[in-house]
């Protein structure tokens, strides 16, 4: 009686592939395409549709009412709110020819509004020594003493009183130049005074800067 072979266990029929993990299920559903189950029930479990979810709202809060105060509160609040214009920087040459074209302009004009009053002429004059000491750059502060004498009598020709030919107003403008040598004294002294405090400021700044730690 024949006895039929046994094949080995390694050539018999092959079975079914072991199941993966839920892991791997789930890679291969998505890598399918096709809706995975989330575990526990949740939201998308089983394919079930998803609830949108909505971004919460932060509450608005009314905004701060404006208190309006004086108008003179206001009107220096837009004032500071504005940036401030640069001065010029005029040069020693520059701030003499200002200074001599203001002057002589202002004794045309006091000629023709004020029938050539030096008093005025001589008013007139402070305000420019003071904006041109305050309007020359720093390396040139210390000519602004020396020019403002000479603008005041360059301008002081449109407003001295003029005799005959040439000898005539040279005599006029010396006469004017001695009869308001407190105008020309004065404007000097604003000058030189504004010019040193600008000095101190200047070199209390460098032994500022010179003392000054490094960072």
């Amino acid at each position: 009686m024949e006895q039929h072979r046994t094949r080995p266990a390694q050539y018999g029929p092959r079975r079914g592939r072991a199941p993966l993990p839920p892991q791997g299920r789930r890679a291969g559903d998505a890598a399918a395409g096709r809706p995975v189950a989330r575990p526990g029930g949740g939201p998308g479990a089983g394919g079930g549709p998803r609830r949108p979810a909505t971004a919460r709202s932060a509450p608005v809060r009314p905004a701060p009412a404006v208190r309006s105060g004086p108008p003179v509160a206001r009107a220096l609040h837009a004032l500071r709110a504005l940036r401030p214009m640069p001065g010029p920087r005029l040069t020693g040459l520059g701030s003499g020819l200002f200074c001599a074209a203001a002057m002589l302009v202002l004794g045309c004009l006091d000629r023709v509004l004020f029938g050539a009053s030096l008093t005025v002429y001589g008013v007139l004059f402070l305000p420019v020594c003071l904006l041109t000491a305050l309007w020359v750059r720093r390396g040139d502060v210390l000519t602004a003493p020396v020019v403002v004498p000479i603008a005041f009598a360059v301008g002081l020709v449109a407003v001295a009183e003029s005799g005959e030919g040439l000898g005539g107003r040279l005599m006029g403008l010396v006469t004017a130049l001695a009869t308001e040598a407190g105008w020309l004294y004065g404007g000097t002294l604003v000058a030189g005074t504004t010019v040193i405090v600008r000095r101190i400021r200047l070199l209390r700044r460098r032994a500022a800067a010179r003392n000054r730690p490094p960072v």
